[in-house]
């Protein structure tokens, strides 16, 4: 049975009562929705076009092999930018005000060879709650060769890792396709899918069918369709998902494994002595807030503060949010963790790869 993890309920309720107000008003006084807009739109139909058209374009037109990488790659950055922007609010119920948009919207996970219903339960039910807390949030969770929380198991090896985590970061993606199913079981076996036998059948069955669905069409068609070799397929298979993992490996990482975030401890009791809305804001990082481009690429992930006070909130809104944000974390004295650019993040992140090689911090028992 898996520890209970539990936030003081008392404690900053001034401050939450303050920050939401203020934050509820500026919809009220803006008179915009909380959810999408027509800029997220376009968005969505820029990533997703940056996805199937060069895809659509490597089956239709016969081309020299290297301009077939070069598709692959920017399919690997559509790849990156769906996953970011638009699965990710979909999956959150932060794109509209529609169940059946944001269920559509949320499996396009889907479509990009992953599976949007256990990305739900290891991103929205653990990571969101238990962020940055060992044993509980997946995304530090040990995994043998990499280590992204102090009270992990520390091994000689992992004093390298900051050399060598940039290849594993690559095979993020691929990782999640081929674990799926895997992972479907073990998270029902934990209790994490409250659903009936008959159902948790029925899903498996959909998300074997969509594994088929996916490797049929991004790998058969154009091995039956062009006049491309199997393994110059793969290789442009591979290169797409090495660039999408890349991408939202590091960008998902300078988040929460980064100089200045707090890992908390539960106490013996699996008590953590942070209201969860301080927690959220102790254990993530902004950065790289006045960049648009980077902003507008990674679907508001650099607001990641934001993201994690107002996850079903489209993050089109995050930038003029997080004003409201930081400037009520000053007044009431509470932790805002900024960095100014995308490089003072990688470097954070770096130098927090250096340390989690050499230092372990106890867990209660």
């Amino acid at each position: 049975m898996e520890k209970v993890v539990s936030f003081a309920r008392q404690r900053d309720n001034e401050f939450k009562k303050t920050l939401h107000q203020r934050v509820n008003e500026y919809f009220t006084q803006t008179g915009l929705s909380k959810k999408h807009n027509k800029a997220m739109v376009v968005k969505t139909i820029v990533m997703l076009s940056l996805y199937i058209l060069p895809f659509i374009l490597i089956l239709s037109l016969p081309m020299p092999y290297w301009l077939v990488l070069v598709l692959y790659l920017v399919m690997g950055i559509g790849v990156a930018g769906v996953g970011m922007s638009v699965m990710h609010d979909g999956n959150h119920y932060g794109y509209s005000e529609s169940h059946k948009i944001n269920r559509l919207m949320g499996l396009t996970m889907n479509l990009l060879g992953a599976d949007a219903y256990n990305w739900k339960i290891k991103h929205n039910k653990l990571h969101h709650v238990f962020t940055n807390i060992y044993g509980k949030d997946e995304d530090i969770n040990s995994r043998v060769i990499l280590r992204f929380a102090f009270s992990a198991p520390l091994k000689g090896y992992h004093r390298f890792q900051y050399l060598y985590a940039w290849f594993f970061y690559a095979l993020m993606t691929l990782s999640m396709m081929f674990g799926d199913i895997s992972k479907r079981i073990s998270n029902r076996k934990r209790g994490l899918t409250n659903i009936s036998v008959q159902a948790f059948r029925r899903s498996m069955a959909w998300l074997v069918l969509s594994k088929i669905l996916y490797f049929g069409i991004i790998i058969g068609l154009p091995i039956i369709l062009t006049g491309l070799l199997w393994w110059q397929v793969l290789l442009g298979f591979l290169l797409m998902h090495l660039v999408a993992g890349t991408i939202m490996s590091i960008i998902f990482q300078m988040a929460h494994v980064v100089e200045g975030t707090v890992q908390a401890v539960p106490d013996g009791n699996g008590r953590i002595h942070d209201s969860l809305i301080v927690h959220q804001l102790k254990s993530t990082a902004d950065f790289s807030k006045g960049n648009k481009l980077i902003s507008w690429y990674v679907g508001g992930l650099n607001f990641q503060i934001e993201h994690h006070l107002y996850p079903k909130v489209c993050h089109v809104h995050y930038p003029a949010i997080a004003k409201i944000v930081e400037a009520t974390t000053r007044e009431f004295n509470i932790p805002y963790k900024v960095y100014e650019t995308f490089g003072e993040a990688m470097r954070a992140h770096l130098h927090t790869l250096k340390r989690l090689g050499r230092e372990y911090h106890p867990f209660p028992a």
